[in-house]
């Protein structure tokens, strides 16, 4: 029998996924509650009650990404909610599967039998200026220039130097992530470029990739990596449900 979320308690969502008749998954959520879909139309809500305020404890994150696992593991595909939205009770989740039934179906449709796989590529070297100043004689003409000799060099002169440093650094991982991209665009269903999170980072991709082709998704990544030396390192991670290939809008 479906169980019914309680008036009284909010409800925490973790994913829409394709109609699932109101099942139960056991008390896997936040603080051990009792994960459950709330289904309108053809999709469904996979919720837990929770008190009002969540709080962004390892223990809580954990249990949020357990679930996406867990539902990755027993559904054709779903579409992940971020950590800590809550709806007031099953009635607004019933109103946002209504008023987004075509939206939910076309991108549930897109990311079924796919899971999304990471790429960072990072900078491997002590000192990620000097390494630039070494590798890029305009660079190295610039410091030369600027603090040669015995002088202080101007602020200016040090404003300039590092715009320097900052085009160089975005050509070159526009360069770099150009030619990872080429590598895996024939082993995945979508590429999204993603901001480099430090200055080290020279690429950072998310890639969407069928179930059953995340091998030759590896395999590619060692042939990408073939292109670089030794001063760059490779780190792939996945499979993760599709965060960074679903637009939900949640009117809440």
């Amino acid at each position: 029998m479906a169980r019914q979320g309680s008036t009284k308690e909010k409800l925490y969502l973790y994913a829409i996924a394709p109609d699932s008749n109101g099942r139960s998954f056991g008390p896997i959520g936040l603080d051990g509650g009792t994960v459950y879909s709330i289904t309108n139309g053809r999709v469904s809500a996979v919720v837990s009650d929770v008190p009002e305020k969540i709080r962004p404890e390892r223990r809580q994150l954990a249990a949020h990404q357990e679930v996406l696992k867990r539902l990755m593991g027993e559904t054709a595909g779903i579409l992940p909610v971020a950590f800590g939205v809550v709806a007031d009770g099953p009635e607004a989740i019933r109103r946002i599967l209504s008023s987004n039934q075509k939206p939910f179906l076309e991108q549930l449709r897109h990311v079924a039998g796919r899971v999304e796989m990471g790429l960072r590529v990072t900078w491997d070297v002590p000192n990620i200026f000097e390494y630039f100043v070494q590798t890029h004689p305009e660079l190295r003409v610039a410091r030369d220039r600027f603090f040669g000799g015995h002088r202080e060099p101007a602020q200016d002169d040090k404003i300039e130097l590092g715009r320097l440093f900052d085009r160089l650094l975005m050509e070159d991982r526009e360069a770099h992530a150009e030619r990872v991209v080429e590598v895996l665009t024939p082993h995945c269903v979508e590429i999204k470029r993603n901001k480099p999170r430090t200055e080290r980072e020279a690429v950072n991709l998310a890639c969407l990739v069928g179930r059953d082709g995340q091998a030759k998704f590896e395999a590619a990544v060692f042939e990408a990596a073939k292109l670089f030396d030794n001063s760059y390192a490779f780190d792939y991670n996945g499979p993760w449900a599709p965060h960074n290939f679903v637009d939900l809008t949640l009117d809440l």
